[in-house]
């Protein structure tokens, strides 16, 4: 979030955080969040993950779109996401294990590596929203 809310005030966007800490309190913390943003950015959590149709109940009503961090919560509340592949992501992982145990690499030493993220949205919710998605962006299965 910090990483976020960083970026977006380097681009002159005033940012606003929330949180909630259970399923208990996602309705109420998302009805705030609507209530002061015109829209939201959701990180992977699997809190949201798990409660994406409660957090869809309270965004769309009330017009507020939310980005989200993954395919699936975006598929759930969000139109828009850079997502990553989880597949592609357990292969980058294997390689890196792999040249440990090889003992071509070292753990200490070895740096973060990274997949490359999809631009993807969620034609229902653009739809609803009456947004078009930006180019470069394919529709979620």
């Amino acid at each position: 979030m910090d990483e976020v809310a960083a970026a977006l005030k380097e681009m002159g966007i005033e940012t606003e955080e929330f949180a909630f800490t259970d399923s208990n309190d996602v309705s109420s913390v998302t009805q705030k969040a609507a209530a002061s943003c015109d829209v939201v950015y959701i990180p992977t959590d699997n809190t949201a993950a798990s409660n994406a149709e409660a957090i869809a109940n309270v965004l769309v009503p009330a017009k507020v779109p939310a980005i989200c961090g993954e395919a699936g919560l975006c598929a759930g509340c969000g139109i828009a996401t850079l997502s990553i592949s989880y597949y592609d992501l357990g292969v980058t992982t294997g390689k890196m294990a792999a040249r440990i145990l090889r003992g071509e690499a070292d753990i200490s030493a070895m740096p973060v590596e990274y997949t490359t993220a999809t631009p993807m949205f969620n034609a229902a919710l653009c739809t609803e929203y009456g947004i078009t998605p930006v180019d470069g962006y394919t529709a979620l299965d």
